[in-house]
């Protein structure tokens, strides 16, 4: 069983996309794919069926037998960590005791959302999945809707399954943590160098990486690097102009690693936005992306978006 003390040690984290066939089902060839270029570039962890993996739109049993997928082919060379959180405890619990029994290294949980509670209930949410195992914490108050402040971490951080933090808030509140001890993660791709060298990260949860691997864990290893961290911002704020996974869809479906394939209800990026990537990939290097073919601009016939999966 792998501890808390493992995941502790990560640096560069994927969250890793999951591509669909054109009837919707996931497509497990073109994912293996993925996290196989992930690890070959250095990548240590997955999350897997995350924001970036769309996990807000699977089943439960789409969600556990991907974590268990994922174990079995790839858990002796990368940290499987599984997105098992939900509004509902009751769901989180039920969820992550399945994670666990498939195989997985770690839980991901963010706080209830939409429906909101207590700082209590954030407490009371958090302790009732951290016996389970290792387990990571989500700040992401731009789609949760509530921050989980200090007072709320620094009482859960007492479990010793609690591995750490993935921040979204900034590094004033990353060091905050660093300072006291307390594990964090920049979940912001366009801070994490400052967070890793300036504040005390121990590393990334990141996006862009499903792009860039080997770049991103240049970044992340080998010191401070303000040219590369310069030449990444432009694709980074490109990855984020609409809402993740928008943006990373697009870009693997214009790499020819992913078939394109959208379910609703997000939609590619529009025309002008492709021809913008064409020009991203050419300034930074094809080789330092992902997949082999020549990056294309798509036309708006290529995608496939489908409701019912």
């Amino acid at each position: 069983r792998t501890s808390a003390e493992d995941i502790k040690a990560l640096r560069l984290i994927t969250a890793i996309k999951t591509p669909c066939l054109p009837d919707g089902r996931f497509d497990l060839e073109a994912y293996d794919d993925l996290v196989n270029m992930q690890i070959e570039n250095g990548a240590e962890g997955v999350i897997v069926g995350g924001t970036t993996g769309e996990g807000q739109l699977m089943s439960w049993d789409e969600h556990i037998m991907l974590i268990g997928h994922t174990v079995n082919c790839f858990g002796g060379s990368v940290k499987v960590i599984g997105n098992t959180g939900s509004n509902s405890t009751r769901e989180a619990i039920h969820a992550t005791e399945q994670g666990f029994a498939v195989g997985m290294h770690a839980a991901l949980h963010i706080n209830p959302y939409y429906g909101k509670t207590s700082l209590e209930g954030l407490v009371s949410h958090f302790n009732s999945v951290l016996p389970m195992g290792p387990t990571i914490i989500y700040n992401v108050p731009s789609r949760t809707g509530q921050d989980i402040p200090p007072r709320v971490v620094n009482t859960v951080a007492q479990s010793p399954n609690l591995a750490g933090i993935k921040e979204c808030v900034g590094n004033d509140r990353i060091e905050q943590y660093t300072g006291n001890g307390i594990v964090v993660w920049s979940g912001n791709d366009d801070q994490c160098h400052d967070a890793r060298w300036s504040h005390g990260a121990t590393g990334v949860i990141s996006v862009t990486s499903n792009l860039v691997p080997g770049l991103m864990h240049e970044l992340m290893f080998n010191g401070k690097n303000a040219s590369l961290n310069a030449k990444l911002l432009p694709l980074i704020q490109w990855l984020f102009e609409e809402p993740n996974p928008i943006g990373v869809n697009t870009a693997l479906a214009q790499l020819g690693v992913v078939r394109p394939v959208f379910r609703l209800p997000y939609v590619p990026l529009p025309l002008e936005k492709r021809v913008k990537f064409v020009e991203l990939v050419n300034e930074i290097g094809r080789e330092n992306f992902v997949g082999e073919k020549d990056v294309q601009v798509l036309d708006d016939d290529d995608f496939i978006l489908v409701g019912r999966y």
